[in-house]
């Protein structure tokens, strides 16, 4: 996509952004926020052609690019693996942060039954990239687990982040670091078992030739 676009659509995406804590997630109020950012109403159909799953998904992607451009400042060598994790996660929840009440109007739209595989991808995408900057380089089936569990991570901390008020994020913060340790202990634990498997499997291979 080009770079003109993407600035097109971020232009209208903070402009909905003021909006949605008052009218919620809708077309208008898109079609509303290309006006105010200095466009024609014509524009935001031009740029999102599907509509507000368009400018919903364009959201996810905006804090990624967030999280990204935070992380740019930090040396991942000089962090634990899963302090690099926990990062990434914070720098995201902290772009998000000045807009809690539309990430909650997001997440509804979400939930519904014909979009929940959309939301699941949009998650999945973050984790690789987290893992990615992480330093991740498996190509197994390590590769796979790591990103669906540090899904699950993300989401469960987005929901109790939503609801969160404590200062600075601190209860998030905890709760966080308590999934991603919850989430090593079970990595370690089924790692061990699926390399115990295929060791047996290699052993019958072997007894067979």
């Amino acid at each position: 996509m080009r770079q003109e676009v993407i600035d097109t659509q971020d232009k209208i995406l903070m402009a909905a952004l003021e909006d949605v804590p008052f009218d919620g997630w809708s077309w208008q109020v898109v079609q509303e926020a290309s006006v105010k950012a200095g466009f024609k109403v014509e524009t935001a159909d031009a740029v999102f052609p599907e509509k507000l799953n368009d400018v919903l998904i364009h959201f996810a992607n905006w804090a990624d690019r967030q999280m990204m451009a935070a992380l740019k400042d930090i040396n991942p060598d000089e962090m634990r693996v899963r302090d690099r994790v926990a990062k990434a996660v914070e720098l995201r929840l902290r772009a998000l942060e000045p807009y809690k009440d539309c990430v909650q109007a997001s997440a509804g739209y979400w939930a519904r039954p014909l979009k929940k595989i959309d939301a699941a991808k949009l998650i999945w995408r973050t984790a690789d990239m987290i893992w990615i900057w992480a330093g991740d380089t498996a190509t197994d089936y390590n590769k796979y687990s790591k990103r669906g569990l540090l899904s699950g991570v993300i989401t469960s901390t987005m929901l109790y982040w939503l609801n969160d008020k404590s200062d600075n994020m601190d209860d998030t913060l905890a709760f966080l670091n308590r999934r991603i340790d919850n989430v090593l202990r079970f990595g370690k634990i089924t790692g061990g078992i699926v390399s115990k498997v295929q060791s047996g499997v290699n052993r019958m291979k072997q007894q067979k030739q």
